[in-house]
């Protein structure tokens, strides 16, 4: 598994909101949330290499 790094994300609170509604309903955390988006964003823009 790759090693993770941590840092800090600042959202304003109704996008956070938002966001843990949506994670919420994924089933995710909000952690993994942003982490599914990103690499959903990732794949889109052909940025991210095939494992």
């Amino acid at each position: 598994m790759a090693q993770k790094k941590a840092f800090v994300l600042r959202v304003d609170e109704k996008m956070l909101k938002e966001l843990e509604k949506w994670a919420a309903d994924d089933f995710r955390s909000i952690n993994g949330q942003i982490e599914w988006i990103l690499n959903q964003a990732l794949k889109k823009q052909r940025r991210s290499k095939p494992e």
